[in-house]
């Protein structure tokens, strides 16, 4: 679907995410992610860039389980996380919107639970470059976990941590030969209709990854 047609959808409230491409299991246990190997830190920051061109192929499940660590994933025996949340709220949730559904990420148990057993992808920009990228992350703000946060402050601190998140994503990507790029153009209200989130959570950004063309 082409931008122009994403942007009459969207302005109707008429973006919906099309059906899922195969089974949707409930859960997706993950592989204990590989904690060496890649690229050093600074190459990977050398390489680091976006990239809005994407082969349909999709993430092989341990590369997926790597990428979802780094992303926010638990690299410590008090559950502490691999990116920052101020005062530990832990505000941010990765959904993951695969062919065959949208999944949260579960940093704790290291797996992805499904949300909505259709294809989201299209759903989460108005990019044509989406519908085809083999996942798109899109990152949820539950203000429900930020009651010691000043309500004027929690966009901006959840914010700051979504930010951090989608940096650990492109330094990863770097490292393992994936591309990505992160927006912020997108039509939120369409994702939350899509996800069925509750009013205390705020969608804030999306995320593509996948492997490069060319």
């Amino acid at each position: 679907m082409n931008t122009l047609t994403k942007l009459v959808l969207g302005a109707m409230g008429a973006l919906r995410p099309l059906p899922a491409h195969g089974d949707a299991t409930k859960t997706i246990q993950l592989p204990p992610p590989e904690l060496s190997g890649g690229a050093s830190l600074l190459e990977a920051l050398a390489k680091r860039r976006s990239s809005r061109e994407y082969r349909n192929d999709p993430l092989p499940l341990a590369l997926l389980s790597n990428l979802l660590w780094a992303a926010n994933g638990v690299n410590r025996s008090d559950g502490g996380r691999t990116a920052p949340s101020a005062l530990n709220a832990q505000e941010i949730d990765i959904v993951v919107a695969l062919p065959q559904g949208a999944y949260r990420f579960d940093a704790a148990s290291h797996a992805l639970e499904l949300v909505c057993a259709k294809d989201l992808r299209r759903v989460t920009g108005y990019q044509d470059f989406v519908d085809e990228a083999p996942l798109d992350l899109v990152y949820l703000a539950d203000h429900a976990r930020m009651k010691r946060v000043p309500v004027a402050q929690r966009l901006s601190f959840a914010s700051v941590a979504a930010g951090a998140i989608a940096q650990n994503v492109y330094l990863f990507a770097a490292s393992a030969g994936l591309v990505t790029v992160i927006r912020a153009w997108i039509d939120r209200e369409a994702i939350a209709h899509a996800l069925g989130i509750p009013h205390d959570q705020e969608v804030l950004l999306s995320q593509t990854v996948g492997f490069g063309k060319g």
